[in-house]
């Protein structure tokens, strides 16, 4: 499928000068350095936090009551001023400045009803550097160049709040104003939605509904096309290991939608790995868990029994290589949401806490479902991220009475939306594009200034051996309330699940996402343990919309869009000329989701 949408990011952005990362967050900057050389005197920088701010600062974001956004950013760096003429205090919040994404600039008194809030995003953040300095009158410096948005009436900030644009550009397109959008969610989810908030009884009408009438329309069952498959087993992120006939792997017949090499269409060998056509360094496999080695299925570590359909089920997985690809995340227009799940039992609830953050909304945070202008371009996959927030939290066992509940928690741009809680899988980003996924641990609260995205969702399916260093199965993957593995209110696991995995091979490292049109966590940690996985973790499930995945291949300026199984395609919008517009890409969603980029200078 093509579609014909453009790309608004910015050209490259380049300097005359060079200066190094340590320069441009020690304050000076590429403002400094043009100063320098121009002869002029430049304005001093903005004064870091100091050691008794940022204490003040940290108590704010862990004491047990009501805050703001704000108050939740232990990190962040205030510099003040005065609109000239006006007088109106300007303030520009810099919401984590080692990550250098964020930004909120504020016009008015703090608290007033007139005060005007402005979302502000860092399109470069690793290489602009944004601050707000003084000489005859105040400025925003971005990189080496100067603007004042708020200037003129209207002003610039005024005209592209009024554009609507979820992103709108400003100061010449080196920053964007983030404006409030309205997320698409699919028939399925606003019905389910509605039932849940306004009919009686609506969460268990939702669940017998997942459970007998949805419980496995999305099983895919593949029969034998072939019975030697042709390929490498040690190609790309490595095969699976798979039950063999003289060494010989089955070809399965099956239904992705992606165009790959290697193989005719509609067929693959079972745990083979093949690349996908059109881009380098992304990779395609299919497998049943009935076809799992026997050495797998018995172990190491401990998984329930795996009943005959999600045996027989055929499931799909898409690799990337984590040398050319790096990846983003974004919450959506309203999942998930920042209050209390109606989950963990009401003791874990201090009076008066909208929420176990201290929150119920981002105000004046703007959340627009949806990839940046300037990432767009770069972008070669989306998909669905993780559980809604009321069913991101525990209800059973143990995690159901401490830290609140332990709601899931989630980072977009260093900005901490939701706290991360120890004990729970985590995918995450450093502010140096490295990519962990992990159980967080009380200790890796450390890295908190440096995470530019993080995921929380559940509890693993594969962690790291310590004895043997290999992914087993997580200690809870057998246990339902415990783990909280969610599915029917009798505990009916079965059920299309999404979830992702990190895989080394040949010196490299994949990111691993996993489509199961029918599972248990039992049959996706043995599958995803068959793949070789050092660790993996559930994301969404119960529907197409929550285990979605598109893949965005540009040929002669155009985009082919194709989806890991047809049906994703018709959750894509439609324009009004009836042509399909990408989810996630092309117009704000409700739901949360990651997003694949190329690294800057991949081939």
């Amino acid at each position: 499928m093509r579609v014909s949408f453009s790309d608004i990011a910015e050209k490259d952005f380049k300097t005359a000068m060079k200066t190094n990362t340590n320069f441009l967050r020690n304050g000076v900057g590429l403002v400094g350095l043009v100063a320098m050389i121009t002869g002029m005197m430049a304005p001093p920088a903005a004064a870091a936090p100091s050691a008794q701010e940022l204490r003040e600062q940290r108590a704010q974001y862990e004491a047990v009551r009501p805050k703001t956004i704000i108050e939740l950013q232990p990190f962040r760096d205030t510099a003040e001023s005065l609109v000239p003429g006006s007088g109106q205090p300007l303030r520009l919040i810099s919401l984590n400045p080692q990550v250098n994404g964020w930004f909120l600039l504020q016009i008015g008194a703090d608290g007033a009803r007139d005060q005007a809030s402005y979302h502000l995003e860092n399109p470069r953040p690793r290489t602009q550097s944004v601050s707000l300095v003084t000489v005859d009158m105040p400025v925003l410096m971005i990189g080496d160049k100067a603007c004042a948005p708020w200037a003129g009436a209207p002003s610039e900030l005024q005209q592209a709040r009024a554009s609507r644009l979820p992103y709108a550009p400003i100061c010449g397109g080196r920053l964007y104003l983030r404006n409030r959008s309205s997320g698409r969610s699919t028939t399925l989810e606003s019905t389910a939605s509605f039932l849940r908030k306004h009919i009686l009884g609506g969460d268990e009408i939702v669940g017998l509904v997942k459970s007998s009438l949805y419980r496995d329309y999305q099983l895919e069952i593949s029969k034998d096309v072939a019975r030697i498959a042709q390929g490498d087993p040690s190609f790309g992120p490595g095969a699976a290991q798979v039950r063999t006939r003289d060494g010989k792997r089955a070809v399965i017949g099956t239904y992705m939608a992606l165009g790959l090499e290697g193989t005719k269409p509609g067929q693959m060998g079972v745990g083979l790995w093949y690349p996908v056509v059109g881009l380098k360094g992304v990779f395609a496999s299919a497998i049943q868990p009935r076809r799992i080695a026997e050495a797998v299925l018995k172990g190491p570590g401990k998984t329930n029994w795996l009943d005959s359909v999600e045996s027989r089920a055929t499931d799909y997985m898409v690799a990337f290589d984590l040398g050319r690809y790096t990846f983003g995340y974004e919450v959506g227009t309203t999942h998930p949401a920042l209050g209390w799940s109606s989950r963990p039992p009401w003791s874990v609830r201090p009076r008066g806490m909208p929420g176990p953050d201290g929150i119920s909304t981002a105000k004046p945070l703007e959340r627009t479902g949806m990839v940046s202008p300037a990432s767009a371009a770069r972008t070669i996959a989306t998909f669905t991220g993780g559980f809604k927030r009321d069913h991101g939290a525990f209800k059973y066992g143990d995690y159901a009475t401490v830290d609140f509940g332990k709601h899931y928690g989630f980072i977009e741009h260093g900005v901490i939306l939701s706290k991360l809680w120890p004990d729970l899988s985590t995918l995450f980003m450093l502010d140096d594009g490295t990519m962990i996924m992990k159980t967080w641990r009380k200790s890796d609260d450390v890295l908190l200034p440096r995470i530019r995205f993080a995921r929380q969702n559940g509890v693993p399916l594969i962690e790291r051996d310590p004895k043997t260093g290999l992914g087993i199965p997580g200690d809870r993957v057998t246990r339902w309330g415990p783990g909280n593995w969610s599915g029917s209110a009798d505990a009916v696991l079965r059920t299309s699940r999404a979830g992702a995995c990190i895989r080394r091979n040949a010196g490299r490292r994949y990111l691993i996402y996993g489509y199961f049109s029918t599972a248990t966590p039992s049959a996706m940690a043995r599958t995803f343990q068959a793949y070789g996985c050092e660790y993996a973790m559930l994301l969404d499930m119960n529907a197409l919309e929550h285990t979605y995945l598109a893949l965005y291949i540009r040929r002669a300026g155009e985009v082919t869009v194709e989806h890991l199984v047809p049906g994703m395609a018709l959750i894509d919008k439609k324009d009004r000329r009836g042509n399909r517009v990408p989810r996630f890409l092309g117009y704000p969603d409700n739901r949360d989701f990651f997003y694949i980029m190329k690294r800057e200078g991949a081939g």
